[in-house]
C-alpha cells in the first residue's frame, strides 16, 4: 500500500511536470508569434514599406549596430521637423510677427545649416528683416 501511494505521488509530480512545460512552451510559441506580428506591422508602418530588420543575437562585449530601419526614421523625423519649422516660421511671419518668424528661421538654420530648406529660409529671413526695420522719418 505504501508502494501505491509514493507511485500515485510521483505520477502527480511528473503530471505537474509536464503541464508546467507544455504550459511553457504555449507561452514561448505566442510570445514569439506576436514578435513576428509586430516586426510585420513595423515594416509596414515604415514610410516608404522599408523591410523590418531581423533580429540579431546580441554578443557580449560587441554593441549591436543600429537597423537601418532605425536611421531612416529618424532621417524622416528630421525632415519633419524642418519642415514643421520651416512652416511655423513662415505663418509667424504672415500674422505680423517678423521677430518671431526670424527667431524660427534662425533656430531652422542653426539645427539644421545644410538642409534643402536653407535657401529658402535665409531668402525668407532677409524679407522679414525689411518688414522689422523702423520706417525713416519724413
Amino acid at each position: 500500500m505504501k508502494a501505491m501511494a509514493w507511485f500515485i505521488g510521483l505520477g502527480a509530480i511528473a503530471a505537474i511536470a509536464y503541464g508546467l512545460w507544455r504550459l511553457r512552451a504555449k507561452w514561448e510559441e505566442r510570445n514569439r508569434a506576436s514578435e513576428e506580428r509586430f516586426t510585420s506591422f513595423m515594416a509596414q508602418a515604415l514610410p516608404g514599406g522599408a523591410p523590418a530588420a531581423p533580429r540579431v543575437a546580441a554578443t557580449p562585449g560587441i554593441a549591436p549596430a543600429a537597423p537601418p530601419m532605425i536611421a531612416a526614421a529618424k532621417a524622416n523625423n528630421e525632415v519633419v521637423m524642418q519642415r514643421l519649422l520651416l512652416e511655423a516660421a513662415s505663418k509667424a511671419g504672415e500674422a505680423g510677427e517678423p521677430a518671431l518668424s526670424i527667431q524660427l528661421y534662425a533656430k531652422l538654420l542653426t539645427r539644421y545649416p545644410q538642409c534643402g530648406f536653407a535657401q529658402q529660409a535665409r531668402a525668407a529671413v532677409e524679407a522679414q528683416k525689411k518688414k522689422l526695420a523702423p520706417k525713416p522719418a519724413s
